[in-house]
């Protein structure tokens, strides 16, 4: 039996989501010169590699399509891959994101690359943090996060590079508005329908992105394997794990990929597995699976409406299997060695 008092890790949770909303939106309202820097950047070289660790690189990765639509060739890469075996990054824009600033890696790749180069920012949430300091950079209003598991860094994160999308010329309005008016399905079903997995797979496509940010939120704060794999990766033979005790969540939003994502669906139900889907599609729900539903969204807007459900979908999983959610066993707020 777990204690009924809510364990202190996620009420310092609970604290960091209470505000993220209105600190997204100030990011936005005060990041628009820097923006319009990045995306001088961004029209002068058409490239643009994402940096990022954890969460910051799940960031990357949900950018990686919007960007794209501008015909910009974007691509997201761990940082601790970019050290190991880089990429060029000639004639490239680069964008290292970390949320303290003062991550392991960020510190040895400035001073492996000398500063970088004339495209290099950063994108952080601590305006005097190391990043901050060696190259110019996107601060998210509110300071660093102080709670395990990111929640409030990731909206703000997304929040900054909807700065940069807006000086590409996205009309912002949509997102915004999801972030000012906040849905609320219920996700009770969703929770009893994975009450006996034993581990969860995320997935997507377009979305994947947001994707992977939950799936590593999950497996922090449950402590059990809770992985992602995009759509077609899923296909190719890892549907093989898949059975009672292994759940299956899926992100759709209203864009190409939506018919994918709900052939996903259907075959991971075939498979035995407990299916959820959070669906911005706009389309019928999918049978034989649990729907979470939104209206009819896609891209930022579609990140923004999902984002805070799913965070308190997966505060909720992880409550309800480990009596102290939210603190760390094993790992640090901000990783300082590789």
């Amino acid at each position: 039996m777990l204690p009924t008092e809510r364990p202190e890790g996620l009420v310092a949770i609970d604290h960091e989501m209470a505000r993220q909303a209105s600190d997204a939106i100030a990011s936005v309202q005060q990041s628009g010169a820097m923006a319009a820097r990045i995306a001088a950047s961004l029209r002068a070289t058409g490239k643009l590699l994402l940096l990022g660790m954890g969460g910051s690189h799940a960031v990357g990765r949900a950018l990686e399509p919007l960007y794209r639509d501008h015909g910009i060739d974007a691509v997201a890469l761990p940082l601790s891959e970019q050290l190991g075996q880089p990429l060029s990054i000639d004639g490239k824009t680069i964008l290292v994101t970390s949320q303290s600033g003062e991550s392991a890696e960020v510190l040895r790749w400035f001073s492996e690359t000398s500063g970088a180069t004339p495209h290099t920012f950063g994108l952080t949430l601590e305006g005097n943090s190391f990043l901050a300091k060696s190259a110019p950079s996107l601060v998210g209003v509110g300071g660093t996060e102080k709670a395990f598991a990111a929640t409030r860094s990731l909206t703000i994160s997304f929040a900054l590079h909807l700065s940069i999308l807006a000086a590409l010329g996205d009309d912002p309005a949509d997102a915004l508005q999801a972030l000012a008016a906040p849905q609320s399905p219920d996700t009770t079903a969703a929770l009893a329908a994975l009450s006996n997995v034993r581990s969860v797979v995320t997935s997507g496509r377009r979305l994947q992105g947001l994707a992977e940010a939950i799936g590593l939120g999950l497996t922090e704060l449950s402590r059990l394997p809770c992985f992602s794999l995009e759509g077609g990766q899923l296909r190719h033979g890892p549907m093989e794990m898949l059975g009672p005790s292994v759940g299956v969540v899926l992100f759709r939003g209203a864009d190409a990929t939506a018919a994918l994502v709900r052939a996903m669906a259907v075959s991971a139900a075939e498979a035995g597995s407990p299916v959820v889907v959070f669906d911005a599609s706009g389309e019928a729900p999918i049978e034989g699976v649990t729907t979470i539903s939104f209206a009819p969204a896609w891209g930022m807007a579609a990140i923004f409406a999902m984002l805070p459900v799913a965070q308190s979908f997966m505060i909720a999983f992880a409550a309800a299997r480990v009596e102290n959610a939210g603190t760390p066993v094993r790992s640090t707020k901000i990783t300082r060695s590789e």
